[in-house]
């Protein structure tokens, strides 16, 4: 949940809360803000020009770290994406307060109130930000996509880069884009369906003043730009770790189908929500059906999401071919490494390996270290998510104590049924017996406490 609709403040004090909680940090250090300063003004000298490409980005409308500027052009029936990611490594010295400082942190943590950047904002929001407001250093991967969606790494360099227009998901125009914008997704998208890819992507939550202190959460639609955008970094990111595991080197995102217990609590779900999943379908097979725009299902992508083992890093192995089931790909992240700590170092060991250079051995040795210090801050990031939630859950709920509500057992342990509430996008735990996963019933909401972000429900008898 990174946005927030709350004109009466009324989530402020809870947000405070879990800043502290979870030490979020405020600012930098004196030295990593100094050192930033500096490296901000460093010449771009290993650096050619490409500024005569039309690069242009688009994020959402408020972003300033912009990671990723792009430009299409034709080459047979291929089309060849020019895919600009801001050179991190230039400003950032292994060993030095900016890097050390990116290692303890590992990635940008976001609260609907606000972000905590991973570098310092002279930065991730100034000289290395593909912003339009001048040139700016990059790595350009050379992307060729094929009609078939079949991506490949052509080439990458280092380059001075200036984009023609920051433009926002929301406001972009066709006219604005290259040409082959959405022919590339259109692409990639028919790619994963013949691989049984099974990304699923739910719209973001927000919670929503409804006037009167009073508050629900929504689903802010995912837009077709924003679908469109996201196919431009799976070919790099795709196309990268192709070319890593080819070079025996890398760092690989990993990812485990869901087990069986799962899908069998996401059946329950399924049935909670009022949705018609075929038992002869698998969860692969009825997910792609899925519509983000409804609602119901926004809520079942989210629940989805949520039963999924999770993503881990690995970096490459001989013998061992790294595997991320929703993507059904050897899949690898480089698109983002003003936000995510890893991605530098994957950026640097692709330009090594599309030039026929050597990986250099601080990042094959950051390979190794990297997997539990991202571990560590994706847990950090999901929990304070999760936090997010209850608290919104909690604050939504303010004021309906004594209200009943609809729910389905979605699975049972020594703690009690876990529920699915059929009306909103909640999960809760109830004291009960007698229950079996897949039974109805109706629950009663018997306390709320904002401050600690608990609702607690009772069965009605």
């Amino acid at each position: 949940m990174r946005t927030l609709a709350d004109p009466t403040q009324a989530l402020a004090r809870g947000l405070s809360a879990i800043r502290r909680e979870y030490q979020v940090p405020e600012s930098f250090p004196a030295d990593v803000l100094a050192e930033a300063a500096e490296t901000a003004r460093r010449p771009l000298t290993d650096h050619v020009d490409r500024t005569a490409l039309p690069f242009v980005t688009l994020d959402p409308a408020s972003s300033t770290d912009l990671d990723q500027a792009f430009a299409i052009e034709r080459s047979g029936a291929d089309l060849i994406l020019h895919y600009a990611i801001a050179d991190v490594a230039w400003f950032v010295d292994e060993g030095g307060a900016i890097d050390a400082e990116a290692w303890r942190r590992g990635e940008t943590l976001y609260l609907p109130d606000g972000k905590a950047g991973l570098h310092p904002p002279i930065l991730a929001e100034g000289a290395a930000s593909l912003l339009p407001d001048g040139p700016r250093p990059a790595v350009i991967f050379a992307v060729r996509v094929a009609p078939d969606g079949a991506a490949s790494l052509d080439g990458a360099e280092r380059a001075i880069v200036r984009s023609r227009a920051k433009l926002a998901y929301d406001g972009v125009r066709e006219s604005d884009l290259p040409p082959d914008f959405a022919e590339l997704a259109r692409r990639m998208q028919a790619a994963e369906d013949r691989r049984g890819a099974a990304r699923v992507d739910p719209p973001e939550q927000e919670v929503a003043s409804t006037g009167e202190g009073q508050y629900a959460l929504v689903f802010r639609p995912r837009l077709a730009s924003e679908a469109h955008n996201a196919a431009l970094s799976l070919a790099t990111n795709l196309a990268v770790a192709q070319a890593l595991q080819a070079n025996a080197t890398g760092l690989f995102r990993v990812m485990a189908e869901p087990d069986a217990a799962a899908v069998r609590r996401l059946r329950f779900t399924a049935r909670a929500f009022g949705l018609d999943w075929p038992e002869a379908a698998t969860l692969e097979q009825y997910e792609r059906k899925l519509d983000a725009a409804v609602p119901v299902e926004a809520a079942f992508m989210l629940a989805i999401r949520r039963a999924g083992r999770g993503a881990s890093y690995t970096p490459y192995r001989a013998g061992v071919t790294p595997w991320h089931s929703a993507m059904a790909a050897t899949y690898a992240q480089a698109t983002a490494p003003l936000r995510r700590l890893a991605d530098r170092y994957v950026v640097q060991a692709a330009l090594a390996v599309a030039n026929g250079r050597a990986v250099p051995d601080p990042v094959t040795q950051a390979f190794e270290r990297l997997p539990k210090v991202m571990a560590r801050a994706d847990a950090r990031a999901g929990q304070i998510e999760r936090a997010v939630i209850d608290l919104a859950e909690a604050v939504m709920l303010t004021g309906k104590v004594g209200t009943a509500f609809a729910a389905t057992v979605t699975d049972l342990d020594d703690r009690g049924a876990r529920i699915q509430l059929c009306s909103l996008p909640i999960t809760a735990r109830v004291d009960v017996n007698g229950m079996a996963p897949g039974d109805s019933l109706q629950v009663r909401l018997s306390a709320v406490d904002t401050d600690r972000r608990t609702i607690r429900f009772e069965p009605i008898a």
